[in-house]
């Protein structure tokens, strides 16, 4: 029954998305919001915008509907035909329901901001500010905190930092048609395995929704694109997924992955990361703003490259499907496995840098 209500919850995000995306398309047509070709993408086509719109949309209305029936049911009771297996839960998803709305209320935040920035650009250390108010807020009011064995301060920082950057992964990833939202996607599915191998129905609920929405956007995003998420759609799926890998519980009692299962969010996010970082690196080491796009990211070498869109776009999503791989097993195996992993990983982000590589000189 578990699973029924999980497969309805990725359907219903699917369906919500996909709707969402294909008025988004005709509303942004209708009034002109469409997205120019710019320096930090491939293709000359203008392309409508508010694609973001949906995808927000379809995780907000179903998580807040939720909330509001468990409420109601929590008081009057669960109607007969609720089975008990999913009945169970309902005083846990009230207990959580001030922590949801905290993470929600910040995904709307980030949407508005991503909203005013596709329409009139707003520079990229108001947007960064924007981001590190909202991950203080959720860090801060929600108790949303990785390494926690660390103690204070140190886990809130390395908490508030791990969600900037993930914010700006899928930012980043956001060059080419399909990318980010196909890797939201598989990394979505790989927190899902972790999530529900442990119990936590609250979180994979909401990995569902995410999973969902990016794949129903997806269908109007794959090459050649016939939509753009833009910054509303990119900072909420980077919000999400930074916020879900930290609530992702990775080790269980008993388990021999006690040491190392901490590092599974960094093994699964591996290939947006080295993006990220590889970019920022270039960017600065040129002595030009590291927040301000441009054509240096791996998807745009590989079309360099005599790759086409979607052969570019399939290529991301299997390196980031077989760390995704790892990530899910590294809470699971021995040490020796762990090292297995670790090196698996490895060997991925240094085909990357081979693949994006010109002439052997990364930086051209």
């Amino acid at each position: 029954m578990i699973e029924l209500a999980a497969a309805a919850a990725v359907g219903l995000a699917f369906v919500l998305s996909l709707v969402g995306t294909a008025l988004a398309r005709r509303f942004a047509m209708a009034w002109g919001i469409i997205d120019q070709p710019g320096r930090d993408r491939f293709g000359s086509t203008p392309t409508p915008l508010l694609g973001g719109v949906a995808i927000t949309a379809a995780i907000l209305l179903p998580s807040l509907l939720a909330l509001a029936l468990a409420r109601v049911w929590s008081a009057t009771g669960a109607p007969n035909w609720l089975p008990e297996a999913l009945a169970v839960h309902i005083p846990g998803v009230v207990e959580k329901t001030p922590l949801a709305l905290i993470i929600l209320a910040g995904c709307v935040v980030l949407h508005v901001v991503g909203l005013i920035d596709d329409r009139k650009d707003l520079g990229p250390w108001l947007k960064l500010a924007a981001q590190l108010l909202v991950a203080g807020g959720v860090v801060f009011a929600g108790r949303i905190r990785l390494l926690e064995m660390m103690g204070e301060p140190v886990s809130s920082i390395a908490s508030v930092l791990w969600l900037v950057v993930i914010i700006n992964a899928f930012n980043f990833l956001d060059n080419i048609d399909g990318l980010s939202a196909g890797v939201a996607a598989i990394c979505s599915a790989a927190l899902l395995a972790a999530a529900a191998a442990s119990g936590q129905l609250f979180v994979a609920g909401w990995l569902c929704l995410l999973g969902g929405a990016a794949l129903g956007f997806l269908v109007f995003n794959f090459p050649p694109a016939k939509i753009f998420m833009g910054d509303a759609g990119s900072l909420v799926l980077g919000f999400m997924l930074g916020v879900l890998s930290i609530l992702t519980t990775y080790y269980r009692g008993g388990s021999s992955g006690l040491y190392y299962s901490v590092f599974a969010p960094v093994v699964l996010l591996a290939v947006p990361l080295y993006d990220t970082a590889s970019v920022v690196w270039l960017r600065i080491r040129n002595r030009r703003n590291p927040m301000v796009g441009d054509r240096r990211h791996f998807s745009h070498r590989l079309l360099r490259r005599g790759m086409s869109p979607p052969k570019a776009v399939l290529t991301i999503y299997l390196a980031t499907a077989v760390t995704a791989a790892g990530a899910s097993l590294l809470p699971h195996v021995s040490r020796i496995g762990a090292i297995l992993v670790f090196a698996q990983t490895v060997g991925v982000v240094l085909i990357v840098a081979l693949l994006e590589s010109a002439d052997g000189r990364p930086g051209k």
